[in-house]
């Protein structure tokens, strides 16, 4: 009986073994089993995990809120330095953004005075960097000044300074004063073929004789032929 009683406590101690393991590592098999089951990014808390990115905050401060490009790397658009004399409050040279016209010229030297003729100028033309414009008086226009507002004065361009008012001397039309009324008192010129000849005058410094009107579009040898005689340069 010794040996029975004896093989029955090693049972016992085998059985007890056993439970203590089983409890010992329970708790570990369950934190594996809540770690299994997390979502993929969520805390220890249940709530989702913030990712940080490295360089993140750099970028957001790169970045311009509005989408567009930063300050530092905005094209500007072109400036025009105009010499404004005549009656205006301000004679001098005046700095505007690229395709002002000459009424912005004028506001900008103080406006016209109140022995300016502005009738005699052209305020919707289109200013050309380094002109000089001239906002003209009743004398002025008198002695033969007064169209050089009208067309303007670029640099290199030639000078309208010596013709009557709105483009006209010696009853001939002078293609580098004349504003947009006065060349559509020229024979089949109308408004927007006067508008031509003053782009292409624009846009080239001024017509250096009077043969070049045939650049200009819309003008063909018939045309010309009306108009040879009524122009000068």
């Amino acid at each position: 009986m010794p040996f029975a009683a004896g093989a029955a406590a090693l049972v016992i101690a085998v059985v007890i073994a056993v439970v203590l393991t089983v409890v010992q590592l329970r708790p570990a098999a369950e934190a594996a089993e809540a770690l299994t089951a997390m979502p993929v990014g969520a805390s220890e808390g249940g709530e989702p995990a913030m990712l940080e990115t490295e360089g993140a905050p750099a970028a957001e401060q790169d970045a311009d809120p509005s989408g567009g490009p930063t300050a530092d790397g905005a094209a500007g658009g072109g400036e025009l330095l105009v010499h404004v004399v005549g009656e205006v409050s301000l004679p001098g040279v005046v700095e505007l953004p690229a395709g002002s016209r000459v009424a912005d010229a004028i506001e900008a030297a103080g406006g016209a005075s109140d022995a300016a003729v502005l009738s005699a100028v052209n305020l919707a033309r289109v200013l050309v960097d380094g002109e000089q414009l001239l906002v003209p008086n009743a004398e002025q226009i008198a002695a033969g000044a007064g169209a050089a507002g009208g067309a303007g004065a670029a640099a290199g361009a030639p000078s309208a300074v010596g013709s009557a008012a709105g483009g006209v001397a010696g009853g001939l039309v002078d293609l580098n004063a004349a504003d947009a009324a006065t060349l559509e008192t020229l024979p089949r010129v109308g408004p927007a073929l006067a508008q031509r000849i003053i782009d292409w005058r624009e846009a080239n410094g001024g017509f250096a004789s009077v043969e070049q009107l045939m650049e200009v579009s819309g003008i063909g040898a018939k045309t010309f032929e009306g108009l040879a005689g009524q122009v000068t340069v």
